[in-house]
């Protein structure tokens, strides 16, 4: 098949991409900018805007199929700039799938978007929407897939997966943070209690979306739904962030603060960095510090069942992965 997707050239994007090939699919990549990697799988790349909803639909054109996985995603930012690329770029896919007659729609979304703030413990597909948002991100990302999987019709078939914490190899997200945090000693425990939550190797995220992708036809029983994408290995917050860091050799987190303190900081922070205008992200918010001390692990149950997805890569086998990685990108911790 001819497949077109959005985000191409970032992390989950361009497993997709590297998937697709390998199995013998064409592929188009709609980005902002042009990738080497790309050029060497063969990849016709196409740049522009997601919000330009004619240069979107001039990439879909002859496509089969389309996996909408770029995101404005991060934790503060301006809600225009985050509605743009998120809402408006999901319209723009949208249109373009329906000017061109495709009949696939794959949408990589997200699981914040049922977080309203408190402990989610096990929690499957029937979790509604929460009424407030503490970020742009989890709020217009609910917005996007609403407006997807309200398209589902006889005539496009949609579904969006919602992989959660994606980390491994290529990682240009999650990964640099906590070691950026770490290395600054930024990096502080909220609270004391185990917060039990989901993460996602990379390879088993991008499976997902193929997996998504082939049982995906107008009236399948996988259309109009979203579906949790984990490794099915639920583990304390800090615990999973101390491997990570001992993948890089770098030290465990030890020091603590209270969930209270984090989020009277948090509250500072936001409304500094908005009165002063300060650029780049505040060091917390309040959307961080309650993903941080609460728990949220999922049931994906629903995703064995409909996509026939089974997480392949232990997180022990992507740990090794993740330090062989590491290690050859010069990206391990200076041994003093």
């Amino acid at each position: 098949m001819k497949a077109l997707v959005t985000g191409g050239g970032g992390f989950l994007g361009s497993v997709i991409v590297r998937m697709l090939r390998e199995r013998g699919d064409e592929v188009v990549s709609f980005s902002r900018a042009d990738y080497p990697l790309l050029a060497a799988l063969g990849v016709t790349q196409l740049r522009g805007d997601l919000a330009d909803h004619t240069a979107v639909t001039a990439a879909a054109q002859g496509c089969d199929i389309v996996f909408h996985v770029a995101a404005k995603a991060g934790i503060w930012g301006s809600y225009e700039d985050y509605h743009a690329t998120n809402v408006t770029g999901t319209e723009s896919v949208l249109a373009a799938c329906r000017a061109h007659g495709i009949k696939r729609l794959v949408t990589t979304g997200s699981p914040s978007v049922v977080f309203g703030g408190g402990d989610i413990e096990g929690g499957d597909e029937s979790l509604p929407y929460p009424d407030h948002y503490a970020a742009h991100y989890p709020l217009t990302k609910m917005l996007a897939e609403r407006l997807v999987l309200q398209a589902n019709s006889p005539q496009l078939a949609t579904v969006s997966l919602r992989p959660h914490l994606i980390w491994g190899p290529g990682d240009n997200h999650l990964l640099p943070r906590i070691i950026d945090k770490a290395r600054k000693g930024r990096l502080k425990r909220i609270g004391k209690r185990a917060c039990v939550v989901d993460t996602v190797y990379i390879d088993n995220a991008a499976q997902a979306h193929l997996l998504a992708a082939d049982r995906l036809e107008p009236g399948s029983v996988i259309a109009g739904k979203a579906y949790f994408i984990t490794n099915d290995e639920p583990l304390p917050l800090w615990e999973m962030v101390n491997r990570m860091l001992a993948a890089a050799d770098m030290a465990p987190v030890t020091t603590t603060v209270s969930p209270g303190a984090a989020k009277v900081v948090a509250v500072i922070c936001e409304t500094l960095w908005k009165l002063l205008r300060i650029s780049g992200e505040p060091p917390l918010t309040r959307f961080v510090a309650e993903e941080l001390s609460t728990a949220h692990w999922f049931d994906i149950s629903a995703a064995r069942r409909d996509l026939g997805y089974e997480p392949e890569i232990s997180i022990e086998e992507g740990l090794r992965r993740l330090r062989a990685w590491l290690a050859a990108s010069g990206l391990l911790a200076e041994k003093r």
